[in-house]
C-alpha cells in the first residue's frame, strides 16, 4: 500500500518555523527578502513588514545571503558578527527544478546571554562526564595493603597476622573496632593479599543508604520496577562485585528487612534483583565492619541470628589508638607523609615534646582524629617541624590529664624498689618471644627441631615466628 505524504498547512507551517532553535530568513535570486520569522525581526529591531520586500544587505550587516543566492554555493557554519554579537550561520541555496531560485539562511546563539548559556551547558556535561568517568576508573579497585597498616604493639600485630593469615581463603570476615580505628584498611588489605586482588572490590557504608534504596542499591532492579527507574534496569553492588569481594561497613545499621534477602544470597550465590522474574548467579567474598555490639543487637533482637553467625566465621578486632600508644609516632609519621603530598611538602617531622603530648591524648576518635590533627598542623606550619603552637588547644591544653588509665599494679622487690608489672598478654608474649629464640638458638637454627621442643605444631611454629619477628 502506497502512503501518501500528508500535506501541511500554512499554519502548521509557521508553527513549526517558529518552534525550531535556529532562526530563519529566506531570500530570492535578487537577495530580497521574502521570508523572516518573529524571533529575528525582534533580535534585529524590525517588523516583519519593514523587512519583506528589502534587499537583505539593508536589514542584516555582513550578511552573505545575497551572494548565496546568486552563486548557489552553500556556507555552513560560519561565525557571523552581528548587532555587537557573533551568530553561527548556516547559508543554503534553495533549488527548484534544477533551478537556483533563491537562498535560505539560519543562525542561532542569537544574543550573547545565549552563547554563555550554551557554553556553560557543555562545560557542566564535561565535568559531569569527566566525574563519573574518574568515578568509574577509581571505584572497583583496593586502594591500601598490609604495608600501609602500621604498627608493632602486640594487639595490632596479632590483628595484622590473623587478617595475613585469612586472605588467603574465602571466609566471611567481620572486622571491629570502634570508629577511625581503620576497618577499612583492612579490608582493603585482606582483599589485596587474595587470590581474589584482580576482580572487583565494592565498598558500601550501610549507614550512608536510606532504608528505601537499600535493596535496589544492594540487588539492582529490572527495567519498570518502579515509577523513575532508570530505563533498562539497574544492575546492584552484589552483582558488580562477582568474582571479587564485597567489603560491607557499618553493617550493624544494615535494615532487618534486607539481612534475610543478604543472607539467601550469601547461601544460596545468587540474587534477584527487585522485580526480577530470575536469579542472577554471584561469586563474591564477604568482609563486613561495624564499631556495634553485634552480639547484643541479636539478642535485642536489631540483627539476624543466622547473618550473624554467617558473617563471623573469621573475626578480627582492631584495637583503639589509646591502647596502642607505642605506635602513635610511628603511624604519625606514615600519615604526615601522606598529608604532605597534597600540601606539597616533604621532610616534615615531629618534636619530642609533640610526639609525648600525643601519646597522652585518649584519642576518641583514634587515627582519623589524629591525621585531622597532623592536616591541622601542616596548615600552620612554617618550616618542617611540628610544635606545641601547630598543635590544636584542646591537646595543648589538656593532653596532660585527658588519659584516663588505672592505677599501675605495684610489687615490691627485696631492694625495696617498685617495679611496674605488665599486663599479662604482654608478658606471655615476650616470654613465648625468648622461648622461640631459645630454641632456634639451641638447634642451630633448624626450625623443626625448635618446633619439636617447644612441644608444639610446624604450622604453630612458622606462625609465632612471623608474628613475633624471629627470623
Amino acid at each position: 500500500m502506497k502512503l501518501e505524504m500528508r500535506r501541511l498547512s500554512f499554519e502548521w507551517l509557521m508553527e513549526i518555523i517558529q518552534l525550531c532553535i535556529e532562526r530563519i530568513i529566506v531570500v530570492d535570486r535578487d537577495g530580497i527578502v521574502i521570508y523572516i520569522d518573529g524571533a529575528y525581526c525582534e533580535f534585529l529591531g524590525i517588523s516583519f513588514e519593514e523587512a519583506i520586500g528589502r534587499p537583505v544587505q539593508a536589514i542584516i550587516e555582513n550578511t552573505r545571503m545575497h551572494i548565496v543566492a546568486r552563486t548557489g554555493q552553500k556556507e555552513i557554519e560560519h561565525l557571523h558578527p552581528i548587532n555587537g554579537s557573533v551568530m553561527i550561520a548556516n547559508r543554503y541555496p534553495i533549488f527548484i527544478e534544477g533551478q537556483l531560485v533563491g537562498a535560505l539562511g539560519t543562525v542561532i546563539y542569537s544574543d550573547p546571554d545565549n552563547v554563555r548559556a550554551q557554553k556553560n551547558k557543555i562545560t557542566n556535561l564535561c565535568n559531569a562526564l569527566n566525574l563519573y568517568k574518574n568515578k568509574a576508573l577509581n571505584e572497583g579497585t583496593c586502594k591500601y595493603t598490609f604495608d600501609d597498616l602500621v604498627g608493632d604493639s602486640y594487639e595490632f600485630q596479632v590483628a595484622k597476622a590473623l587478617g595475613e593469615k585469612v586472605a588467603r581463603n574465602d571466609s566471611s570476615v567481620l572486622v571491629t573496632g570502634e570508629t577511625g580505628t581503620g576497618k577499612e584498611l583492612f579490608a582493603h588489605a585482606i582483599h589485596h593479599s587474595s587470590m581474589r586482588s584482580d576482580f572487583p572490590f565494592v565498598a558500601i557504608n550501610c549507614a550512608s543508604i536510606p532504608e528505601l534504596l537499600f535493596e535496589t542499591e544492594l540487588f539492582g532492579y529490572e527495567d519498570g520496577a518502579f515509577t523513575g527507574a532508570k530505563k533498562g534496569g539497574k544492575l546492584g553492588l552484589l552483582k558488580l562485585a562477582n568474582k571479587g569481594t564485597i567489603f560491607l561497613d557499618e553493617i550493624g545499621d544494615m535494615p532487618l528487612s534486607v539481612q534475610s534477602k543478604l543472607l539467601r544470597a550469601l547461601q544460596e550465590k545468587e540474587i534477584q534483583p527487585v522485580a526480577g522474574q530470575k536469579s542472577i548467579p554471584i561469586d563474591i567474598r564477604l568482609i563486613a565492619a561495624t564499631n556495634r555490639d553485634l552480639e547484643k543487637m541479636v539478642q535485642e533482637g536489631t540483627f539476624r541470628q543466622d547473618l550473624f553467625y554467617r558473617l563471623n566465621v573469621i573475626s578480627i578486632e582492631i584495637p583503639p589508638l589509646r591502647k596502642r600508644k607505642e605506635d602513635i609516632e610511628a603511624i604519625s609519621q606514615y600519615l604526615l607523609r601522606k598529608i604532605e603530598r597534597r600540601f606539597y611538602k616533604k621532610g616534615t617531622m615531629l618534636s619530642s615534646e609533640v610526639v609525648d603530648k600525643l601519646q597522652r591524648h585518649m584519642w576518641p576518635g583514634n587515627i582519623r582524629e589524629l591525621e585531622n590533627v597532623l592536616e591541622r598542623a601542616i596548615n600552620v606550619l612554617d618550616g618542617t617541624v611540628i610544635t606545641l603552637e601547630h598543635l590544636p588547644l584542646y591537646i595543648k591544653d589538656q593532653a596532660d590529664h585527658s588519659i584516663k588509665q588505672e592505677p599501675p599494679i605495684n610489687n615490691a622487690s627485696t631492694n625495696g624498689t617498685v617495679q611496674t608489672i605488665q599486663p599479662l598478654k604482654e608478658t606471655l608474649a615476650q616470654a613465648e618471644k625468648r622461648a622461640l629464640v631459645h630454641a632456634l638458638t639451641v638447634t642451630s637454627g633448624d626450625k623443626l627441631a625448635a618446633a619439636k621442643l617447644l612441644g608444639i605444631g610446624k604450622t604453630s611454629f612458622y606462625d609465632k615466628c612471623k608474628l613475633y619477628g624471629v627470623k
